[in-house]
């Protein structure tokens, strides 16, 4: 099975998905990483440059497949075309042909998260020559639950992975990214990372899991 997460930014893929995909992994599936805002074809400033190599490393250390990066840069994809955006999408959902993607809650506060979603949903939409079939939106911590609270803001929890035998790699990759880390309580902490994952897995009676919103499923 091929699967594909679109990123808005570095981390977001193992704070959101990265239990799941390390189970992927071991089941033998294909994980391809396509960060939206990976400034591609640029030279990146010092701060970039480092977070750009964490994530390296924690890809390395997951075994995923394939990285897509796109020429955005983060807090600047208004800018950017529309027409060239959502092609860039198309490409990468054509050029990957995935059975099952993940992309970020159109609710989290981040507008590139937002933005995010807008794009990928034009390239996933079921009359295109292309078509996965499963879409499921994430949570991101310090971006998902912290909108204004609104009907279309809440992120409601449909389906749930099991991630009891992958939280302490999740973990692991996770600390790769150091310069994205802080102390507890901050919710860009391991020990966060940790309690949704038992939070959400104790509301389906087991040890940890990640939560998703099904946004398609067709079978």
């Amino acid at each position: 099975m091929n699967i594909l997460v679109f990123a808005p930014h570095r981390d977001d893929e193992i704070i959101g998905v990265g239990g799941t995909l390390l189970k992927r992994k071991a089941q033998g599936d294909t994980v391809t990483i396509c960060l939206v805002t990976a400034r591609e074809g640029e030279v990146l400033p010092e701060c970039t440059q480092r977070i750009h190599e964490e994530m390296k490393q924690c890809h390395a250390f997951c075994r995923f497949d394939h990285y897509i990066g796109f020429p955005f840069g983060a807090n600047k994809l208004e800018q950017v075309s529309r027409v060239a955006f959502n092609r860039t999408f198309t490409d990468a959902v054509q050029a990957t042909m995935p059975d099952e993607v993940y992309i970020p809650f159109w609710g989290d506060m981040q507008r590139d998260h937002q933005l995010t979603v807008d794009g990928a949903m034009v390239a996933l939409r079921q009359k295109s020559s292309y078509a996965p079939r499963r879409i499921y939106a994430y949570e991101t911590l310090s971006e998902t639950g912290i909108n204004t609270p609104s009907v279309n803001n809440t992120f409601v929890p449909t389906v749930y992975e099991d991630i009891s035998n992958y939280l302490d790699d999740k973990l692991r990759a996770m600390s790769f990214y150091q310069s994205q880390l802080h102390p507890f309580p901050d919710l860009r902490s391991l020990e966060s990372v940790r309690a949704l994952a038992l939070f959400r897995g104790a509301t389906v009676n087991v040890r940890a899991a990640e939560a998703f919103m099904l946004v398609r499923e067709v079978k």
